[in-house]
């Protein structure tokens, strides 16, 4: 089974975006494997850092680099993907040459309670996938709308609607990936 290190660019405990991941890797058990890579102990970007590696940063581009694929999991923060996420990824595509993000697969996700469902957010997210060079997953787009009543008291997507589409995501992510593992992209 494949491993998806999951980045998940909320911090604060009661994420609903943390709680979207978690849903999503209750529908892809069996097919893949979600990895939750801490970034919230990342220090800010500093080159001058890279003299003396914090731990935490060779932590997650080790976690990154050991999984088959990324799924960037994003809110959507002055119509932007979050400054977490942004440092990470930073973190990730340096030192210059060993970039932990290089043709991985990629999905990027997102939910907000508000209509858009964080597609400007994830649209920031995609374009930086891109500058990263990891290969994503075109489609389907998911941009949900976060309602607390389309899941029971353990966090798994119950509405069927909701929970078929969704299914329908992981398969293809899951597809993307086996893709990429048959067909590497040349570094």
């Amino acid at each position: 089974m494949k491993t998806v290190a999951v980045l998940v660019g909320s911090l604060r405990k009661d994420s609903i975006n943390r709680k979207f991941a978690e849903a999503l890797a209750k529908l892809a058990a069996g097919k893949l494997n979600f990895k939750f890579v801490e970034i919230g102990d990342l220090p800010l970007y500093n080159e001058d850092l890279w003299d003396n590696v914090p731990a935490s940063v060779l932590r997650m581009k080790a976690e990154v680099e050991a999984a088959d694929a990324v799924l960037f999991v994003t809110p959507e923060y002055n119509r932007m993907l979050s400054p977490a996420l942004k440092n990470a990824a930073d973190w990730g595509s340096r030192p210059y040459g060993k970039s932990s993000w290089l043709g991985k697969p990629s999905a990027v996700v997102g939910t907000t309670p508000g209509t858009t469902g964080s597609a400007a957010g994830q649209q920031s997210m995609k374009m930086l996938a891109t500058i990263l060079g990891t290969v994503q997953l075109g489609q389907p787009e998911v941009y949900f709308v976060w309602k607390p009543e389309l899941f029971d008291a353990t966090g798994t997507l119950v509405e069927p609607t909701a929970k078929a589409f969704l299914t329908s995501w992981v398969d293809a992510f899951a597809n993307l990936i086996d893709a990429v593992a048959k067909e590497p992209v040349p570094a």
